[in-house]
């Protein structure tokens, strides 16, 4: 080890390590008693505010404030595989698995809260006896509370670091800012890769004393005090997501977990990031980016929003199937959008790295992925092999010879161990730049621009493969309406179809009718800079056949679909008009060369019994979740669609 590095790691240790007697470099302004803290004359104002506030809250050992470099990312690494959060998989180049404890394995929607005066800015009001599914709504005085019951202390014994980061490129007119105060180096060493982490957001934050997002989050002690897996603590009991748009705050309790965590990710980028982008006039969506490139070399950019585990990643790293064609990809999850001068919408990715799920992922599904993710890659409740690598269902069988260790650590054997390898949501976090095909302008602070939005999910009956939307309020309405079977990546158990408007459901930072109304101002917004808003579209790519059997090959071949929508970008006369929107006209959707037979007719029918019942769902859906709540303009898009679906 070169003797600056093993140097650094000394110093490291003895200022965060839970195995050293540290010595002190600083303390705060506040002189903080018996608390070994760096220096922190170098933060602005507020970010020192902020940090000696939380240091009087959580009470920590030590506090380390993260710079970003290279050697800080080794040193809280090899501090980790110490603690034994993370071992090594000499099989990559730089690669780690870690294993959480089994009680802290996904988002925790039933228990994350946005904390408003009045309930109805957080919430809409449901039907009278019926549960509210659009989000939770706590009281300032609850939301106080929560922090009493569960923070003080919380650090004690651990350090405290505090992570300077940037949604979105440094600098760019798009990003904004965040500080996470955490007591997880795995946080830190995800943060790192995830977004745009140390230095350079620090000295952003020193001018003009600059706002952000206040971030606090803790592992959490559970209230016996005892950490039941050492190298996974949490307290599960008494996990807890606040979110306080007002303030532009988060807090976040008792989880480790990615979402939960990661404080940049969803509650950042998406539940008060939407709150931002209301008050600011843009989007914050739950949305993948692609450059699409056809033969001719004419290139566009599509926006697309499905659930989590519903093909994001596939879709945004998509191999082609038609020659000719190219796929470049901007992001995998998120994106912001806002009109430019000219009136033509511009996305940026406000992520550094990718939190794929794992599971399905494989070099037939996906090789790009496969290509990004074994170098510089924190895997989380994947399996081990005995060969230094990793596993999970969907992969390549290891070779001969090679054990399987699960998620959970227990021998695994394929064919005869029931549960799975990994766990259905377990995650790669790589960093994007690795994505072997990146987008040239995936950093572009102006953003890149956007022809056309894409809604879906899992519909396996009923739902044609592509049809597009006769009017933005018409796709503004498609949006609302989204249905997906649920997914691992939440609380929900069993293949339910679940309505998930947006694909935002989990994620919204204020009340999704207040959201539809804003979505509608869009298109005016665009007019009125002399530009026009995108074409919207709804895909599927899970409808089955009477067998059970996928009707569509997806994936690489989803290509032969933005085909068409690129055609009809450029207002190709290739549609004919149905009850629910436009789609495909005969001849007009390439399927020259597919390997598997396709029922076209089939992929494309409208059952008229399924539509009905798909318009009373919908109905239901808004009567009891969004009441009065619901803009005229949807209500009256459902109303035309009842209309169309009964002339079938």
């Amino acid at each position: 080890m070169p003797e600056v590095i093993e140097k650094y790691f000394t110093q490291l240790s003895n200022q965060i390590g839970h195995y050293a007697t540290p010595k002190s470099v600083g303390v705060s302004s506040k002189g903080t008693p018996g608390v070994v803290i760096t220096d922190l004359s170098s933060l602005s104002s507020r970010v020192r505010q902020f940090v000696e506030e939380s240091i009087a809250l959580c009470s920590p050992d030590r506090v380390h404030v993260c710079d970003g470099s290279d050697i800080e990312y080794r040193g809280l690494l090899t501090l980790l595989q110490q603690q034994g959060t993370i071992v090594p998989l000499p099989k990559y180049d730089n690669c780690w698995l870690a294993r959480t404890n089994p009680a802290d394995v996904a988002r925790v929607e039933s228990r994350t809260f946005i904390c408003t005066q009045k309930r109805e800015e957080s919430i809409p009001t449901p039907k009278p006896g019926v549960a509210g599914s659009l989000g939770n709504w706590i009281a300032p005085a609850d939301y106080d509370q929560a922090i009493k019951e569960r923070f003080p202390g919380c650090m004690k014994g651990r350090t405290m670091y505090v992570v300077p980061f940037s949604m979105g490129p440094v600098g760019s007119p798009l990003a904004k800012v965040g500080v996470e105060i955490t007591d997880s180096a795995y946080v830190v060493a995800s943060m790192r890769i995830m977004t745009r982490m140390g230095k350079a957001v620090l000295e952003l934050l020193q001018e003009d004393d600059s706002d952000f997002v206040k971030c606090l989050h803790s592992v959490g002690t559970p209230s016996s005090g005892k950490i039941e897996i050492a190298s996974w603590p949490c307290d599960p009991e008494r996990t807890i997501i606040l979110h306080k748009p007002a303030a532009n705050e988060i807090v976040s309790y008792g989880s480790g977990y990615g979402g939960n965590s990661l404080l940049g990710k969803k509650c950042f980028a998406l539940r008060i990031g939407s709150t931002i982008a209301k008050r600011e006039g843009w989007l914050a969506e739950h949305m993948l980016i692609l450059g699409i490139t056809n033969p001719d070399g004419e290139k566009r950019y599509i926006a697309a929003a499905f659930p989590s585990a519903c093909g994001k990643t596939n879709l945004a790293m998509m191999t082609p199937t038609v020659p000719g064609y190219k796929v470049e990809c901007v992001g995998d999850d998120i994106a912001w959008m806002k009109f430019d001068k000219r009136g033509q919408l511009r996305a940026i990715n406000p992520e550094n790295g990718f939190f794929g799920v794992a599971p399905g992922t494989s070099d037939e599904t996906n090789p790009n992925a496969m290509k990004t993710i074994f170098k510089d890659t924190i895997f989380t409740n994947v399996a081990s092999t005995s060969d230094g690598g990793v596993y999970w269902e969907g992969m390549e069988a290891p070779a001969d010879g090679v054990k399987i260790t699960d998620w959970q650590g227990r021998p695994w054997e394929m064919g005869v161990t029931r549960t799975p390898a990994a766990h259905p949501n377990s995650r790669f976090c790589s960093p994007a730049a690795q994505c072997p095909i990146i987008d040239a302008a995936w950093e572009d602070p102006e953003g890149v621009p956007i022809s056309a939005i894409l809604f879906g999910g899992r519909r396996p009956a009923g739902v044609p493969l592509v049809y597009e939307a006769t009017s933005w309020s018409h796709g503004v309405f498609i949006g609302a309406a989204m249905r997906s079977e649920a997914t691992a990546a939440a609380e929900h158990r069993g293949k339910m179809i679940m309505h998930d408007p947006f694909a935002m459901r989990p994620f919204f930072g204020y009340n999704f009718g207040h959201y539809l109304k804003h979505w509608l101002t869009m298109e005016k917004r665009a007019e009125c800079a002399g530009g026009s808003a995108p074409k919207i579209f709804h895909v599927n790519w899970f409808r089955k056949d009477s067998q059970g059997k996928f009707m569509w090959p997806g994936f690489g071949e989803n290509c032969r679909v933005l085909e068409w929508i690129l055609h009809r970008m450029n207002d190709q006369e290739c549609f004919r008009e149905t009850a629910i929107g436009r789609v495909p006209s005969e001849g007009s959707l390439n399927v020259d060369g597919l390997t598997q037979k396709v029922n076209l007719k089939e992929l494309f029918s409208l059952p008229k019994t399924f539509w009905e019942q798909e318009v009373q769902d919908i109905s239901k859906y808004f009567d009891d979740q969004v009441g009065v709540d619901l803009p005229p303009e949807i209500a009256q898009e459902l109303e035309a669609l009842k209309q169309r679906v009964a002339n079938l």
